[in-house]
Order: C-alpha cells, then structure tokens, then sequence
C-alpha cells in the first residue's frame, strides 16, 4: 500500500485542527460568573490596598465559591494549577500577597498583545476580588 505525501498532509491537519478544537472546547464557557457579596461589609468605590477580609469566614466562604466559578478553569481546582496559569497557593502572605494580587485581577495580563488573563475590573466587585484573596490564603503554601 502506498501513501502519498499529500494524504498524509491531509491526516496531519486533520488531527492537529481537532486537538485545536478540542483544546479550546476544554475551556468551556469563560463568561464571568456574578459573585454575591450581601453578606459582607461594602468597601466602596475607592480602591483599598490591603484586604479587609483577611480571616473573615463569610468572605472565605464567597471566595471559594468565585474561584470555583471564575478561576479554576485557568488555575486549578483548590488553586492547584496543572500548568495554565500561575499556582496561587504561592502568593506571599498578607500585604504583600494583597500588593500582587489585586492588580493583576483588575487589570489582567498582557503579553505581546496576547491576553494571559482577562482584567476583572468592572466584572468582579472589589469585595469579590477581596473575598478571592481571603480564600486563597486559607490554601496558601509556603
């Protein structure tokens, strides 16, 4: 049996354009989900630096739940990544964490044009971006 070159051009692109395919299916649906804050104290508009919810259980709880809806799919179910994005259970601890934390959830991440993470500015609340933070330290690693 003889193969030509060009079928087996055409079974290369067939199988690199279904991994393609199926490696933007596994993302599933990346449209923000709405995290309720009711239960906590209203920061305001003015952005704060440090989190005002650090040990407060119910922004921990709403903060497991917003990670579970807006960003395991990149980093991992428990912040565990398996390589997609940053593993953030290796956040530094309390102010400092906050200082690198909360940029990069407001503004996201560029390079080279290419987005790494979408700006969480005007999608997520300041107190859901806090209570993200809150639960993230109660899985931090050293």
């Amino acid at each position: 049996m003889t193969v030509s070159k060009k079928s087996i051009f055409r079974l290369l692109l067939s199988v690199t354009l279904s991994l393609s395919a199926a490696s933007v299916l596994a993302h599933g649906d990346v449209v923000p989900q709405a995290v309720d804050t009711t239960a906590l104290k209203q920061i305001g508009a003015e952005w704060i630096k440090a989190n005002p919810y650090r040990g407060n259980k119910d922004a921990i709880r709403i903060g497991d739940s917003a990670f579970n809806q807006n960003c395991a799919r990149c980093h991992g179910l428990g912040a565990i990544s398996g390589g997609v994005a940053p593993d953030l259970r290796y956040l530094p601890a309390g102010d400092e964490g906050d200082e690198v934390f909360m940029p990069r959830v407001r503004r996201g991440a560029t390079r080279d044009g290419r987005v790494y993470m979408p700006p969480f500015e005007g999608i997520l609340s300041q107190e859901a971006m806090w209570a993200l933070r809150s639960w993230l330290e109660t899985v931090r690693e050293e």
